[in-house]
C-alpha cells in the first residue's frame, strides 16, 4: 500500500513546494503537473495520467485541496469516484479521507466552488483584457501603462531581422547574438 502525493500548479512561475510542505509526510511516490490548468481534464494531464496507471487497490492519494484535482466539478467528482472504485483512498489536506456518502457530497460542493472560481478567474481576465484594449485605443497605453497588450518584445524585431540579413546569419546564430530563443527570431522573421 503506497502513499502517493499529487501536486498541480497552473502556471510555470508557480511552485509545488507550498503544497509539498503543507502535506508534510513522506510519500512512496509523488506526481506533479506544473503549468497545467485545472480546467484540463485530470486524466489528460501528464503526471495525473501516470498516477492513474500507478495506483493500486489499498493506495492513498494525498492532495492539498480539491481544486488541485481540477476546477471542473464533474471531472473532479468522476476522478474521485474512479479512484474510490479502484479501492484507492483520496485524502485531502484539512478534510481527511473522502468516503462514500457524506465524503462524496463534500467533494461535490468543493468541486463546484472550484469550478465557480475558474469561471470568475476567466471573467476577471476578460474584463482586464477589455479594459486594456479600451485604454490602448483611447490613449495609446493600456490601463496599466503598457504600450501593447502582449508581452514586450525582447529586442527590436526590425533590428534583429536587419542584423540577420546583413550578416547572413542563421536563426540559431541570430538568436545567440541577441540572446533570444530561436522561436522568437522565427516569429520576428514571419512578421517582417
Amino acid at each position: 500500500m503506497s502513499r502517493i502525493a499529487y501536486y498541480r500548479v497552473s502556471t510555470g512561475d508557480q511552485s509545488i513546494e507550498a503544497q509539498r510542505k503543507a502535506l508534510g509526510g513522506s510519500f512512496d511516490r509523488e506526481f506533479a503537473d506544473e503549468g497545467v490548468s485545472g480546467g484540463s481534464l485530470a486524466a489528460s494531464r501528464p503526471a495525473f495520467s501516470q498516477l492513474l496507471s500507478y495506483v493500486r487497490e489499498g493506495d492513498t492519494v494525498c492532495v492539498y485541496a480539491i481544486d488541485r484535482l481540477g476546477r471542473d466539478a464533474l471531472d473532479v467528482q468522476s476522478t474521485v469516484r474512479g479512484l474510490m472504485e479502484k479501492g484507492v483512498t483520496v485524502d485531502v489536506h484539512g478534510l481527511g479521507s473522502i468516503g462514500r456518502g457524506v465524503g462524496e457530497l463534500i467533494v461535490a460542493v468543493l468541486a463546484q466552488v472550484a469550478d465557480m472560481e475558474r469561471q470568475r478567474i476567466r471573467e476577471r481576465c476578460e474584463a482586464g483584457r477589455e479594459a486594456a484594449k479600451t485604454a490602448l485605443k483611447a490613449t495609446g497605453k493600456t490601463h496599466r501603462g503598457k504600450a501593447s497588450l502582449g508581452r514586450p518584445n525582447a529586442a527590436d524585431p526590425q533590428e534583429v531581422i536587419r542584423w540577420r540579413k546583413e550578416n547572413g546569419a542563421s536563426i540559431a546564430d541570430t538568436a545567440a547574438h541577441f540572446d533570444l530563443s530561436t522561436a522568437t527570431v522565427k516569429r520576428y522573421g514571419r512578421a517582417a
